[in-house]
């Protein structure tokens, strides 16, 4: 696969949920590279990587579960949750932020700040 590829696939195997950027992906694969883990080749202007020898060998002694295997249904549903709630707040966002007046803009704050204090208040195990 190509790197592109490389992060469309985790994206689809983690049902949208983890999708790498290209400025983690392709470090690694050029650090797995210089490590002889895979090798890359030009083909259609893209470099597409495979696994070495010594590659598959490691991967196989490491014998870990794929990291996609984490996300479960339950987990999958949960992130999904959080990505359309927040998408949905940021949608209301930008429209006080553009239509609002000085005064809805200011109350925007301020329920904004609220919000992170009790996410944070999450964290700390404390009643919200």
């Amino acid at each position: 696969m190509h790197g592109y590829e490389m992060i469309s696939e985790l994206e689809s195997r983690t049902g949208g949920v983890w999708r790498p950027s290209p400025g983690s992906v392709y470090p690694t694969l050029q650090l797995l590279e210089d490590e002889g883990l895979i090798v890359s080749e030009e083909s259609g202007g893209r470099r597409r990587f495979t696994l070495t020898e010594t590659g598959r060998a490691e991967a196989q002694r490491e014998n870990q579960p794929p990291p996609w295997e984490e996300f479960d249904d339950d987990a999958m549903s949960g992130w999904h949750d959080i990505k359309n709630a927040t998408m949905g707040a940021m949608h209301a966002l930008r429209e006080v932020m553009m239509s609002g007046n000085d005064e809805q803009r200011r109350r925007a704050v301020e329920v904004i700040d609220e919000a992170r204090r009790k996410l944070y208040a999450i964290l700390a195990d404390q009643s919200v």
